[in-house]
């Protein structure tokens, strides 16, 4: 049994789900394909303060309407049977509730939910001790990456074409995810085996 530590946001959910509220809120017309940056604020035709001051204020209705990933669903209920599932988040831990609201609504399992208000979730990945970890973000991967020595698959989006090292996979959707995942742990499985001879 594996520990995977797993993002929330633009990963179990689509990354497209804050663009129809922001383009509601704001007046605009931003395409998913246009954002090439995971910084949102140069977007948005309001001042810096003024779109997180919105964003603050709107965090449970947007987490309560967001869609999930394609295919996360499937794949994260086929794997809890087998797996820890810890779902390690920036969104602030004030936001626990919808959160956990928002995953029994969608028939979702987890064995935690750590929401821990900032973007740094190396500490929180070395805490649990989690064997690999599900990410958009390009430098939460690479750091994820780097300083767990783990591998951090990253679901690739606009906002996170930079360059990848070795240990951060890059995959399309969630069945891509699921079957890097199976031939990483049959090479986890028999490396245990070669070891008890």
């Amino acid at each position: 049994m594996k520990r995977f530590g797993i993002d929330i946001d633009g990963t179990v959910t689509s990354p497209t789900s804050l663009l129809p509220f922001i383009n509601k809120a704001f007046n605009l017309n931003i395409l998913y394909e246009d954002v090439n940056q995971y910084e949102l604020t140069p977007f948005v035709n309001v001042p810096e303060k003024e779109f997180a001051k919105w964003f603050t204020e709107n965090e449970p209705i947007i987490y309560e309407g967001s869609p999930p990933a394609v295919g996360a669903i499937d794949v994260l209920n086929k794997w809890k049977h087998k797996h820890e599932l810890y779902f390690i988040s920036a969104r602030g831990p004030h936001l626990l509730d919808v959160t956990e609201e928002w995953f029994f609504q969608q028939g979702l399992t987890f064995h935690h939910i750590e929401l821990i208000g900032s973007h740094d979730k190396v500490e929180t990945a070395k805490k649990q001790k989690v064997d690999i970890f599900f990410e958009d973000k390009h430098d939460n991967a690479v750091m994820i990456h780097e300083e767990c020595q783990i591998p951090v698959i990253l679901f690739d989006t606009p906002y996170n074409q930079d360059p990848l090292p070795e240990g951060v996979i890059r995959v399309k959707n969630w069945r891509e995810a699921s079957e890097w995942v199976e031939t990483w742990l049959k090479k986890q499985e028999s490396l245990r085996k070669k070891q008890l001879v």
